[in-house]
């Protein structure tokens, strides 16, 4: 009598809920630091910031998050 046990199934991928990061929240999701990202965003390595008014600028969520996975997966 053999058990068969039931699929292990994954769980859904966790819906990012798309919104304007502003640079304090940038640093704290990617562990870099203002000159850096604006280094990378340079050499065309991060996702570009977008004018969200005359003095602010601000990045898209999903471009960041989407970033953040990319470099986890080569890291693996």
């Amino acid at each position: 009598m053999s058990h068969q046990s039931s699929p292990i199934v994954a769980p859904p991928p966790k819906q990012i809920e798309r919104h304007i990061m502003r640079r304090d929240e940038v640093e704290r999701k990617t562990g870099f630091k203002r000159a850096h990202i604006y280094n990378l965003m340079k050499e065309g390595k991060f996702p570009q910031a977008k004018r969200i008014g005359m003095r602010a600028v601000g990045w898209d969520s999903l471009e960041i998050e989407q970033w953040v996975v990319e470099r986890l997966d080569t890291q693996a």
